[in-house]
């Protein structure tokens, strides 16, 4: 499947991962719907990205919002070829911490709700309109990228919650391939490391800084459009299927 001509539902486009991917996307002659939270900067990257970017509002965590949005996005696009799912939190909090407080459990139902059941609800509308695709000369008739992290297999103190849900994201990417490969849908799972992005204003600046400092190289927090990158070669390669690919520059080390 090419880039050209490509349309896809981008969750948690606007800004960060989504974003730059989102402007792969229109730069490399796809369309593309931006679908985020009403109060995010969606409309203002929409309009920016002109009239092959559209936005639409969706909250991950809403069943309701999910089943009408990939529907309004299927209906403006005419046919979903490719679902990326960006939309992701993180906190960090120690299930109990140094002052002998457990977390708050609605702090990890919140973002395993976001993060997993998210991905998993978007992905199943998304699948269900794809099989509806008139297949390419291969059989392939969609492609969904789930976006995991380095925390599901290397979580350092302060992120069960996150790690935990984005293990789930890596531990589903493969069955549900497996699942989808009757309809000819790929499913492949990115997980990035450290990425310049607004999720990492979540996280103590001496923490981010320490990230940089680990003996790989390069020594410095990824660039958004290269995770985009890996989003193109995975659309556009067929033979990338049920894996979940790893993506740093670095990694965190326990504190």
């Amino acid at each position: 499947m090419r880039i050209e001509g490509c349309t896809a539902l981008i969750t948690g486009a606007a800004s960060g991962l989504g974003a730059a991917t989102a402007r792969m996307f229109v730069e490399g002659g796809g369309i593309v719907a931006i679908a985020d939270l009403a109060d995010s900067d969606g409309e203002r990257l929409a309009k920016e990205l002109g009239s092959s970017a559209r936005f639409f509002v969706l909250d991950v965590t809403a069943a309701e919002s999910v089943e009408r949005t990939v529907s309004d996005v299927t209906g403006w696009l005419r046919r979903l070829d490719v679902t990326v799912n960006c939309a992701g939190i993180a906190r960090r909090a120690r299930i109990v911490n140094r002052k002998g407080v457990p977390q708050p459990l609605e702090d990890f139902r919140r973002i395993v709700d976001v993060n997993l059941v998210g991905t998993w609800d978007v992905s199943r509308w998304s699948a269900y309109h794809m099989i509806g695709n008139e297949p390419l000369a291969d059989g392939e008739r969609g492609v969904i990228l789930t976006v995991a992290s380095i925390a599901a297999f290397t979580g350092g103190a302060g992120q069960t919650s996150y790690a935990a849900s984005k293990a789930g994201v890596a531990g589903m990417t493969l069955p549900m391939a497996r699942d989808l490969a009757h309809w000819g849908i790929r499913v492949v799972g990115i997980a990035p490391g450290a990425f310049d992005t607004p999720i990492l204003g979540s996280v103590r600046p001496e923490q981010a800084a320490r990230v940089v400092g680990q003996p790989l190289f390069p020594r410095r927090l990824g660039h958004p459009s290269e995770f985009a990158h890996v989003v193109r070669a995975v659309v556009e390669n067929p033979a990338l299927n049920a894996e979940v690919i790893p993506l740093h520059t670095a990694l965190e080390q326990d504190d």
